[in-house]
């Protein structure tokens, strides 16, 4: 199974505020554990929202919206793919993580869907497409 490990952003991430030296130095070693146990799919930090913009989607209306975003805590400041038997096992790997910010923080851990999740409503001719586009994407890596 794989999941999606959401770091939540804080005001001060929000702020531009960057990691400090041992901070780095720690997710770094983390990182490490994470890859060498063959868990760590992908992982970033995300730089703030003031830097971002959001696809607001009505219809066929698109409108796009500059940011910052208010509300930091709903934002996320980086995030890992991770790949694991279970979401208990990925929560404990996410506990292992260091204190991705100063003082408070919180990381949200979403299950990615899998092909198979979609049932029948995934047919086929469906399934073949995803496979094309999901090879296509590791060529272009």
């Amino acid at each position: 199974m794989r999941f999606m490990v959401l770091v939540k952003a804080t005001e001060e991430s929000e702020a531009g505020v960057m990691p400090s030296e041992e901070l780095l130095a720690a997710m770094g070693k983390y990182n490490e554990e994470l890859v060498n146990a063959g868990v760590m799919l992908a992982g970033e930090g995300l730089h703030p929202s003031s830097k971002g913009a959001r696809v607001k989607f009505s219809g066929k209306e698109r409108t796009v919206v500059d940011g910052p975003f208010a509300e930091a805590k709903e934002l996320v400041a980086g995030f890992w793919l991770i790949q694991a038997r279970s979401k208990e096992e990925a929560i404990e790997w996410v506990k292992r993580c260091p204190n991705p910010m100063e003082g408070e923080s919180e990381i949200e851990v979403r299950q990615v869907f899998e092909a198979e999740d979609f049932g029948e409503e995934l047919t086929p001719e469906l399934r073949e497409q995803e496979e094309r586009i999901r090879a296509q994407a590791e060529a272009n890596k």
